[in-house]
């Protein structure tokens, strides 16, 4: 069982109780905190953990981070272990959301050196549409022996985003209205980076919080962004850094590895006010 990008139900089922699969769980949602514990609670995936994207996925903020800045490494690689993982351990993660939070948990184990993770395709609504199987048990785990190895990953920061090359793509995942400056339900400043281009995470989905589009589907839409580019020429952001890693696991799956998270994102970018900020016109 190794699985790399996406992982469909039917293989996640068949292997669920095999001893190096780890199930975790990310429903979240970026309105209520503590949404996302109560739908674990009430039913998930048999024998998965719950991560809490505020507390688990994500560090300590202050007034220069964004709203979700990574963990220290030994802080996550000791929550791994506490969720039983280990160097050959198999993850899966999964959400309610169409990958918005499970993109996550994948983009940081990789950012560990953890190769073996993947996302469960259609997440927890294909899971029960085809299973029908849930549990409210808390996942039945042995402390994991989990290692941190060097990042599979590369992350960039603000000063790298003002410094770009100009042959470098910056993408947004954030949804249009957000990124064009019309509207801005959670951050203080509306609008983008100049010179961002526009692609929200849910592009990558064959319907809203569903299963992804196809490889071949992926392939064609990135190409087109990419514009003849090499994916290690891309730098991905969004709100905070968490659906920039949908966009990075889409093209993962396309076959387009390499690209880079601005993991500060638009939240991060607004601290400084001598940062620009472009609008639509």
């Amino acid at each position: 069982m190794i699985f790399r990008t996406l992982v469909t139900v039917a293989d996640l089922e068949a292997n669920l109780f095999n001893a190096k699969c780890v199930v975790v769980d990310c429903r979240h949602d970026l309105m209520d905190f503590s949404a996302g514990f109560k739908a674990y609670q009430a039913g998930h995936i048999p024998n998965a953990t719950f991560a809490h994207i505020e507390e688990d996925l994500s560090g300590e903020k202050t007034d220069r981070t964004g709203r979700h800045p990574l963990p220290r490494r030994e802080d996550l690689e000791a929550i791994f272990g506490e969720w039983g993982i280990n160097n050959d351990s198999q993850i899966v993660a999964y959400d309610a959301q169409g990958g918005q939070f499970a993109g996550r948990l994948w983009w940081l184990a990789r950012w560990l050196g953890h190769a073996d993770v993947a996302v469960l395709d259609g997440g927890w609504q294909a899971w029960m549409a085809k299973t029908n199987w849930s549990s409210v048990e808390d996942a039945d785990r042995v402390l994991g022996t989990f290692v941190a190895r060097a990042p599979l990953v590369d992350v960039v920061d603000a000063a790298a985003v003002l410094a770009r090359p100009a042959d470098a793509l910056l993408v947004d995942a954030r949804a249009a209205e957000r990124y064009e400056g019309r509207v801005e339900p959670i951050d203080l400043v509306a609008g983008h980076v100049p010179g961002a281009l526009n692609r929200f995470w849910q592009s990558n989905l064959a319907e809203p919080n569903g299963s992804f589009k196809t490889r071949a589907q992926l392939r064609a839409e990135f190409d087109a962004l990419l514009a003849g580019r090499r994916p290690d020429q891309v730098l991905q952001m969004c709100g905070s850094g968490v659906t920039a890693a949908h966009n990075i696991l889409a093209m993962e799956h396309a076959g387009l590895p390499g690209s880079m998270l601005y993991a500060g994102s638009w939240s991060e970018w607004i601290r400084d006010p001598r940062r620009p900020v472009a609008k639509a016109a």
